[in-house]
């Protein structure tokens, strides 16, 4: 059987992390060190298809959650506290309405429980826009990118999955071609019917439209023991954009 690969820090209490869409465990390697600084036993996961876990051509939120809880089985984690950001707090959504016995305490980032278009085209555009046959290095692959990606910070987000298989030959960590044939998945939303009743923090980029007014009811019908917690000078990679409010948020919560 496939095992999630992960990064294990820390002793104590159990934390899952799950990265979001394109995401890996090392994106979040910073803040993982100083939860684990503060009492938790932190598992940064790579899901399905991302980072350094196994490529399958399945690739939905149901077997999404099977991957986390054979993990969870394989380390003896019997109840953990969450963390999921974009395409990992969907995850966490549905990992929590269907499996609450397992989960302690939820951190959302960025997502909302509804159904969301596909939105990625331009990004899909720029990686699929890499000719890898070419062989080119890390500045030209990145220029092959640039007319489809021109913000700064989503290239270098994505430049992070560029790896070299071989001396001369670079590939995306990634399966691509799955994710280029199975994005409407990500965009799933919760049955009408999922509730969790444990305690849920949403956390929600100030300068991102993700979760929005209109959402704030329906996230109480899922989870009626939540609150929302709008985090300052960020937008969708609020984590990464800011740290140190997020992990305050994030801390005061699971403290």
């Amino acid at each position: 059987m496939n095992l999630l690969h992960s990064k294990i820090e820390g002793t104590g209490r159990p934390l899952l992390i799950l990265h979001g869409y394109l995401g890996m465990s090392d994106n979040w390697k910073s803040l993982a060190q100083r939860f684990a600084a503060d009492g938790f036993q932190v598992h940064a996961l790579d899901l399905r298809n991302h980072g350094r876990s196994f490529h399958s051509d399945a690739f939905t939120f149901d077997v999404m959650v099977q991957d986390v809880l054979a993990y969870a089985h394989a380390h003896s984690l019997a109840r953990f506290d969450i963390i999921g950001h974009s395409m990992g707090g969907k995850l966490a959504m549905f990992l929590a309405t269907t499996h609450p016995e397992r989960i302690g305490k939820l951190v959302v980032a960025d997502i909302a429980p509804r159904y969301y278009q596909p939105h990625h085209q331009d990004i899909m555009a720029g990686l699929n826009a890499v000719d890898f046959s070419q062989k080119p290095d890390r500045a030209q692959a990145e220029a092959m990118i640039e007319p489809h990606i021109p913000d700064f910070g989503t290239r270098q987000f994505i430049m992070k999955s560029l790896y070299w298989v071989e001396p001369g030959q670079l590939d995306w960590r990634f399966n691509l071609p799955v994710f280029s044939e199975k994005i409407d998945n990500i965009g799933q939303a919760l049955p009408a019917d999922a509730t969790f009743n444990g305690p849920t923090l949403f956390l929600k980029g100030a300068n991102s439209r993700y979760i929005s007014e209109q959402d704030v009811a329906e996230i109480g019908h899922h989870f009626p023991d939540s609150q929302i917690v709008t985090i300052a000078n960020a937008g969708h990679w609020l984590h990464a954009e800011n740290p140190s409010d997020f992990y305050e948020a994030c801390i005061r919560f699971l403290a």
